[in-house]
Formats: structure tokens, C-alpha cells, sequence
């Protein structure tokens, strides 16, 4: 038999987790915490919590997004991976799981719901997950693939995981405003070989021009690509 309530069935289904097997759901709403004290007396279900299925969970979630990101973009390995690893991330899972209401259904114990263990990142993330792989188990891949989309959507359009190499920027910059490209050049070097600094220019044509410092030419171009972006973009 399930514990699971009416209320957070019809929760579940209307955020879009078709629920078949209640147990299952259950199992993904149930913290470790749950596990101890009258709570566990009272229940039937008081061996299980979320952490088989936030594995699983994490699989297909990993799965999902990646099959979107290699449709979607055109990019090189390390593009898509640095999008990936932001677009699940336990910051953004626990972000959609407060959108969605996932702090008043889960299963605490009283001493970790009074410690603030409904608003905790880590645990909102990992319930996140955890239903995922319920999803999976109920539904199928499909139809949990399908909830995914609609749950990311906005993190899907957004730039998470976009951040660019300030001179990668920069190029796109110049080129997205008809500028030539831009140009660098070491103006100073100084110190030892084991400690050296090198100053870098970087100009545009009739745009201007920024300098930095740093312990390489690359590290300083780098910098120096920053400053001319926070003067002139």
C-alpha cells in the first residue's frame, strides 16, 4: 500500500509526472531523515529514500539535455559539455524543483525539515533527480524526455554554460559591429625568466585600446581582451 498523499498526486500530475505506481513516487520524495523516529513507526514504506533514484535520475536528465544540446548547437566537444554539466547542475535542478513546488511534498524528518532542509540546494537537486528516475521507471524515457523539455525550457534558451574566452568574445564582438579585428601586441616584458610579466595592448581600429599585465602572454591577452570589453562593449 502507498502513503503517497492525494494532494501530492494531483501535484505530481499536474506539473506533468503521469503517476501509475505511487510507490515509486513516494520513494522519491522520501529524504533519509524520514527514515528515523515516529516517522518510520508510522510507515510502511520506512526503508526507502530518494538516493536509488536520483542515481538513475541523474542518467537520464544527463541523457536528455545532451541529446538536445548535440540537435540544437553546433559546436565542438568542450562547447557542449561545458553546456551540459551547467544544465544539470544541482543549482539549476534545485531551482526548478522550487518553481515547480517540490519543497511542500517532500518527505523530512522533523529534525532536518526544522534545520531548513526543504529550501537545501543539495537536497532539492537530488529530489529533482529523483523523481526523473521515477518518471523513467513510470513512464518510460519518451514521455520523461518530453517533461525534461518543458521543465527546462527556459534554462534550454538561456545561457547557462555559454560563457566565452574574453578573446573569443571579443572577436565576435569586432566582427558582430563591423570593426576590424582585433590586434595584440606584447608592449613590455619584465622580471626573470621564472617570474616573468608581460604587458599586452590589445586595439581595434577607430575603436581604442586596453592593456593588462599577467604572468604570460596568453593570461595577459586574455585580461587585456576583458578590459577593452568592460570599456567599449
Amino acid at each position: 500500500m502507498s502513503d503517497l498523499p492525494p494532494e501530492t498526486r494531483d501535484w505530481l500530475n499536474s506539473v506533468g509526472f503521469a503517476v501509475k505506481n505511487e510507490a515509486v513516487w513516494l520513494e522519491a520524495l522520501t529524504h533519509g531523515s524520514f527514515n528515523s523516529g515516529s516517522n518510520a513507526a508510522r510507515s510502511e514504506t520506512a526503508d526507502i529514500d530518494y538516493q536509488r533514484l536520483e542515481f538513475l535520475g541523474d542518467r537520464v536528465l544527463g541523457l536528455s539535455v545532451a541529446s538536445w544540446l548535440y540537435g540544437a548547437i553546433r559546436g565542438q566537444e568542450g562547447q557542449l559539455s561545458q553546456r551540459l554539466n551547467a544544465l544539470v547542475s544541482g543549482s539549476i535542478c534545485a531551482r526548478i524543483a522550487r518553481t515547480i513546488g517540490v519543497p511542500d511534498h517532500i518527505r523530512l524528518g522533523k529534525q532536518a525539515r526544522e534545520d531548513g532542509g526543504a529550501d537545501s540546494d543539495n537536497i532539492l537537486g537530488d529530489v529533482m533527480e529523483a523523481l526523473i528516475g521515477a518518471s523513467f521507471l513510470d513512464n518510460g524515457y519518451d514521455a520523461t524526455r518530453t517533461v525534461i523539455y518543458r521543465l527546462w525550457e527556459k534554462e534550454l534558451a538561456g545561457d547557462a554554460g555559454k560563457a566565452k574566452h574574453p578573446k573569443s568574445a571579443l572577436q565576435e564582438w569586432a566582427a558582430g559591429n563591423r570593426r576590424a579585428m582585433p590586434r595584440y601586441e606584447v608592449i613590455d616584458r619584465s622580471g626573470p625568466d621564472h617570474a616573468a610579466r608581460f604587458t599586452v595592448k590589445v586595439s581595434i581600429h577607430k575603436v581604442g585600446e586596453a592593456e593588462a599585465t599577467a604572468s604570460s602572454k596568453g593570461a595577459a591577452e586574455k585580461l587585456a581582451a576583458q578590459a577593452f570589453l568592460e570599456q567599449f562593449g
